[in-house]
């Protein structure tokens, strides 16, 4: 089951990503996801979160609709997009993107990101992903799809990731270790795609951009 998942995210819009909406099983607004899937005319299968950054007129339109609203407390010790993960894992999804969880406050940003490392989410494919690029995590292996030319920064998001080796990337690895703290597999290359991730130990995350090379030099006549 494919689940996409919008959230609150200022000024998000949808357009971009209408193919991969229409496309999908079952659309989770988190909480204020719901206006802006509103804006694009497009509508969730389900709002789940507090619900206070929708207007009244707005919960009622959705309920008009027939559109599921499931409301939590304010005070309460997830947040709403945590709640629209855990519905998708116990309603089956095996894939999910998120929508609008890049950007905006730091704070959102950054616990967004390590959700990733859920254990409900192990055995899936999900992926938060922006106009230009999508980040996920590897517990063992991945397949690296994309451009050639493509940015992709692989960081651990365990104090040390072991055994990484990689394919189709201009700056190879072979049964390395990247360290939390440093930088080292920031700003990789994909260069024969697709390219190829696996691990021995610990959380990798992948952060890969569409720019066939625009955020630095183009690599030419090597495969890793």
């Amino acid at each position: 089951m494919y689940v996409v998942i919008v959230a609150n995210a200022p000024s998000l819009q949808l357009d971009p990503y209408r193919t991969m909406i229409t496309g999908a099983d079952v659309v989770i607004a988190a909480d204020g996801g719901a206006n802006a899937l509103a804006e694009a005319g497009l509508r969730p299968s389900l709002v789940i979160g507090d619900l206070d950054s929708l207007s009244a007129a707005r919960l009622a339109s959705l309920a008009a609709e027939g559109v599921e609203l499931r409301r939590f407390p304010r005070e309460k010790d997830e947040t709403d997009l945590e709640l629209a993960l855990l519905h998708a894992v116990s309603a089956g999804a095996t894939r999910i993107d998120i929508l609008g969880a890049l950007g905006g406050r730091w704070d959102h940003t950054f616990a967004n990101v390590a959700m990733l490392a859920m254990p409900e989410l192990q055995g899936r494919q999900v992926r938060l992903v922006d106009e230009r690029q999508r980040l996920f995590l590897v517990r063992d292996q991945a397949t690296l799809e994309g451009e050639r030319g493509d940015t992709l920064s692989l960081l651990p998001l365990t104090p040390a990731v072991r055994g990484i080796t990689t394919r189709g990337l201009y700056y190879a690895l072979e049964d390395a270790t990247l360290y939390f703290e440093r930088a080292r597999g920031v700003s990789n290359i994909l260069i024969d795609p697709p390219g190829f991730v696996s691990l021995r130990e610990g959380l990798l995350l992948v952060v890969q951009h569409d720019d066939r090379g625009e955020f630095q030099f183009h690599a030419t006549g090597r495969s890793a």
